[in-house]
């Protein structure tokens, strides 16, 4: 619908829609005062008990449904690490993907309605569009792959169900389920199918709810949320499964920055990050930390090319040097013919000035460090280093937090962090002068056995630098998906906030439950147990993305019922109960029409600003419905008469969800007007105003624990990550050009010196075990290649890995998995993957 009655009209002409109060670099936006609701809090810990070994390797032969990628090699090339990320091979690799995937014309419309102020949202990354002018291509080369996938005009309709068995479709490649097009109709499996079958939308809808009635209670069901599902659909999600009875929510956040919230929050009073992009523009020290932005979130390129422009010092600290934070050029100037002929001639910006290669987990060290020499550097010259008056106004613990630093030794700084007190000098002289200070992070830290602590410890920089509450500087948690942060704003978590319930019992006339519902783990652990019986993903690839992936299979094949919203075949919906239903659904490009005319939905992003997403593309034909109308009509089938909620209506018209998001949740008051202006607006940030609604009303300093880890003989750190041809857990191809890796993702980085030590070559395969509190967990047949990663260190690509991460192996207090720190030994086999080859050969055979 163009506008509610009391909106604003919106200019038609997209060169006007440039709002005249828009922020500038380094100003802040008007956001209202009334704090809005983050759901992030400190959790108790969670039931560590054990639970059996999955045998990842006799799986496969087990099970004729794989639950694990297919084992078959794709034809390894190795080329030469990156030093520039982006550029012309950026703009053609785009192009190639969207006109390939969606044609022309489909993929072209597509992209240049992208993250733009009357378009829709990217369906990738969380990363925030400019405030003011947007260029005409305002994405990245990955937001054009997951626009042009979502644009696909190739069909998985009940022709190719037909077609396909599940055995046969689980022994497809990620890639290659992905490239089957889109889902067209709501399709079933019955108990002893081996095929899906189309289903009618009532009939679909029936067997939802007659399953979920039977059960004995509401909590034998799990609801899990994807970070890619809008506001509207969110807000309808969390309230259907509250009027059935349950709070079992977990969400992808519980995977992901739980961490970041549940250190946050307490320290800040908002589980959310501090800044704007217009203060990335005006940072004078910009640290980023467990982050790989030219291939996770690749626009924050262009802002770090801002702040670099405008004289920014940056810090990296990775394990790997990443392409994207050494150069980087700007696809964007392509289009001006003054900059052209120098970007594409040149060596691109110069991003990082100062890189810190950590050792895996090292980074409370690294923090730790840096905070030991600006304390000696503060006693040297006092008042110039530490803001004390920023301390005593605004922060409570300080001296418990200076006398950890002071107790904390240089020896055990070096050995955590695998670097020198003379390397953590030059960060620490770098900043020590600066008041501007924004620190970035993402997985690297939050899915660590001390990820909270370690994020804590940013925040005592931050907060003893003065560096919170003003322009260009403060906290900035870098969410990896595009909905992620607004899902858990509508109420999409299993630990629901008091004032939260209430305000939703008054809006609605009905008692919410109170008990704490399943986070993902204690999901997954539930479901293995056989406590549940139905299990509902709205959006994602929960096989995929959870750790511990056979027993997760397992725990998905003992429910009744497995339910799967979705846009594209992937993995997670081969791997069922003893029913499953496939429910398609549109995407954030495709227009969505309903009674009421063309509707949108809204997204948050990263740094709090609310936008539209409206479609702009006719669907591909058939059967799909939108994420509104799959929970209305499950709603409807399933509470019946027991639900007074107009579900109809608001199917009808997205706009009375909007105001009822208004009446429930702080800070969405007027939110039909607001979410209308171009741009979106800004939610209340109590931080980013120096009003911290912590307990005490303070910004709290924190005295952690920094403990090392202590590995057995022949030991190594894994830590899984992406490729450049991947986003989450969808795969695009086979290729990592940022790392030189092509036609292959069961492959293992390695220190040479490691290689050397356990005799193994270039190429040649290995069998890999993880070890956790005595459990072992085994994959075979991946392929060691010599990597500059620090000494006792490894990498690889998940989901391939994640059958190593033990269920039980989670982060403190946030319950996440420890999905960047698997501590394994690596056996070499006598074989090797020949160049290009899809056959390893012994290794005597090897010229």
């Amino acid at each position: 619908m163009e506008k509610s009655p009391n909106s604003e009209e919106r200019p038609s002409n997209p060169a006007a829609q440039h709002a005249e109060n828009s922020p500038r670099s380094g100003e802040r936006p008007e956001e209202g005062k009334q704090t809005a609701p983050d759901h992030y809090m400190q959790k108790t810990d969670a039931d560590k008990h054990a639970l059996p070994v999955p045998d990842n390797v006799g799986a496969k032969h087990r099970n004729p449904v794989l639950a694990q990628p297919p084992e078959a090699f794709t034809g390894l090339k190795l080329g030469e690490p990156a030093t520039v990320a982006a550029g012309v091979t950026a703009v053609l690799k785009s192009m190639e993907f969207s006109w390939s995937e969606a044609g022309v014309g489909r993929g072209t419309k597509a992209l240049l309605n992208l993250n733009q102020k009357d378009g829709f949202d990217c369906s990738s990354c969380a990363w925030p569009d400019p405030d003011d002018h947007r260029s005409f291509a305002e994405f990245c080369e990955n937001g054009a792959k997951a626009t042009a996938s979502d644009a696909d005009s190739r069909r998985a309709d009940p022709d190719f169900f037909a077609q396909h068995s599940l055995v046969e479709l689980s022994h497809m490649t990620d890639r290659d389920l992905n490239n089957t097009g889109r889902l067209t109709h709501p399709m079933v499996l019955r108990p002893g199918d081996t095929h899906y079958r189309q289903i009618s939308w009532p009939d679909a809808f029936q067997l939802v709810a007659d399953e979920l009635n039977a059960l004995d209670s509401p909590d034998e069901a799990i609801f899990y949320t994807s970070g890619k599902v809008p506001n509207e659909p969110a807000f309808l999600y969390q309230l259907f499964v509250r009027q059935f009875g349950t709070n079992n929510l977990p969400d992808c956040s519980n995977m992901c920055h739980e961490s970041s919230g549940s250190a946050l929050s307490p320290t800040l009073g908002l589980g959310k990050g501090s800044v704007t992009l217009n203060d990335i523009h005006e940072a004078e020290v910009i640290l980023i930390m467990g982050q790989n932005p030219g291939t996770n979130h690749p626009r924050m390129l262009s802002a770090l090319q801002v702040a670099k422009r405008k004289g920014a010092k940056i810090i990296s600290v990775n394990p790997l040097h990443e392409a994207g934070l050494s150069h980087f050029k700007n696809p964007q100037e392509f289009t001006n013919p003054i900059k052209a002929v120098g970007v594409l001639l040149g060596g691109g910006t110069p991003i990082t000035d100062l890189h810190l290669q950590v050792r895996v987990n090292g980074d409370m060290a690294v923090l730790r460090g840096i905070m030991k020499h600006l304390l000696r550097s503060e006693e040297m010259n006092p008042g110039e280093v530490i803001d004390h008056e920023f301390i005593r106004e605004y922060t409570t613990n300080y001296e418990e937090f200076i006398a950890t630093i002071r107790n904390t030794s240089w020896e055990s700084i070096e050995q955590m962090s695998g670097l020198t007190k003379e390397q953590l000098l030059e960060a620490a002289n770098i900043i020590a002068p600066k008041k501007k200070i924004i620190t970035c992070w993402a997985m690297g830290l939050t899915q660590q056995k001390n990820g909270v602590m370690t994020i804590q410890e940013i925040v005592n920089l931050q907060l003893m630098k003065g560096a919170i509450g003003k322009p260009g500087a403060g906290t900035c948690p870098v969410r990896g998906h595009s909905n992620v942060q607004g899902d858990r704003t509508m109420g999409i978590w299993e630990r629901p906030q008091k004032k939260f319930l209430d305000d939703l019992s008054n809006e609605y006339g009905f008692e919410p439950p109170r008990e704490h519902g399943y986070d993902t783990v204690e999901a997954i652990k539930a479901m293995h147990e056989g406590k549940t019986g139905v299990f509902f993903s709205m959006g994602g690839n929960f096989l995929s993305a959870a750790p511990d992936t056979e027993l997760v299979a397992e725990a998905l094949r003992k429910q009744n019922l497995t339910i799967f919203v979705s846009t594209k075949l992937n993995r997670g919906h081969l791997v069922t109960g003893k029913t499953s239903l496939i429910l398609p659904c549109l995407t954030h490009l495709d227009i969505d029409m309903q009674k009421a005319g063309h509707q949108f939905t809204s997204c948050e992003n990263s740094m709090g600003v609310v936008s539209q997403n409206k479609g702009v593309l006719r669907p591909v034909e058939g059967e799909m419905l939108s994420e509104v109308a799959i929970v209305s009509g499950i709603a409807i089938a399933t509470l019946g008469n027991r639900s007074t909620v107009d579900w109809v209506g608001y199917t009808e018209n997205y706009d009375t969800i909007r105001d009822a998001i208004g009446r429930v949740i702080p800070g969405f008051d007027k939110f039909n007007q607001k979410i209308r202006k171009p741009g979106g607006f800004y939610l209340p940030n109590g931080p980013r105003e120096r009003n911290f609604t912590t307990a005490n009303g303070k910004a709290n300093f924190t005295a952690t624990t920094m403990e090392g880890h202590r590995l057995g003989a022949g030991q190594l750190v894994m830590m899984s990550l992406r490729s450049h041809d991947q986003f989450n857990t969808t795969i695009y191809d086979y290729n990592d050009r940022y790392r030189g890796v092509y036609g292959e993702r069961r492959v293992v980085f390695m220190n040479p010196d490691d290689m050397a030590e356990r005799g193994i070559r270039e190429r040649q395969l290995i069998n890999i075990t993880s070890h956790f509190n005595g459990e072992e967990r085994h994959l075979e047949n991946f392929v060691a290649i010599p990597y500059d990663i620090p000494k006792g260190d490894t990498a690889a690509y998940y989901p391939e890995v994640n059958p190593l991460i033990p269920i039980t192996s989670v982060a403190d207090v946030s319950n996440t998995p420890t999905s960047k720190f698997i501590v394994v030994t690596i056996e070499p086999v006598a074989e090797e993957l020949p160049e290009g080859s899809t056959t390893a050969v012994p290794l005597e055979l090897v010229a």
